[in-house]
């Protein structure tokens, strides 16, 4: 059975720093770009960030370009998302997924595997 697991969210300050994982099981993903999106409440799932499946290339939402890194580890199956001088718009939960393609893009069609999710709150 392919799971995707995130942990790392939590409730924290303006200004402060969290790192979500995703650890993926049942397969490997080696082969596959991954991708962070995010959804707030009364919004619509929106694309937050995509790592290509060797993670030489990087996609980022304009929204969190320069403050979000994303990184992965295909030894150990997981992705990771650094988020820095979170702001209270960051709140939502975020969700990990694994993409059809070797380079990711912004759509959620693309995605076919689909972590459930870890909340993350900013304060201000």
């Amino acid at each position: 059975q392919v799971q995707l697991v995130e942990s790392g969210g939590g409730l924290v300050q303006a200004g402060d720093s969290l790192r979500l994982s995703c650890a993926a099981s049942g397969r490997t993903f080696s082969s596959n770009a991954m991708g962070w999106f995010r959804q707030a409440p009364g919004k619509e799932r929106e694309f937050v960030s995509t790592i290509s499946w060797d993670g030489d290339s990087t996609r980022y939402a304009g929204s969190v370009k320069g403050r979000f890194t994303i990184s992965r580890d295909n030894a150990t199956n997981s992705v990771f998302l650094q988020m820095n001088s979170l702001k209270p718009e960051d709140t939502a939960v975020y969700y990990c997924a694994a993409s059809k393609r070797l380079v990711g893009g912004e759509a959620l069609y693309e995605y076919n595997y689909w972590g459930p999710g870890t909340q993350v709150t900013v304060s201000s």
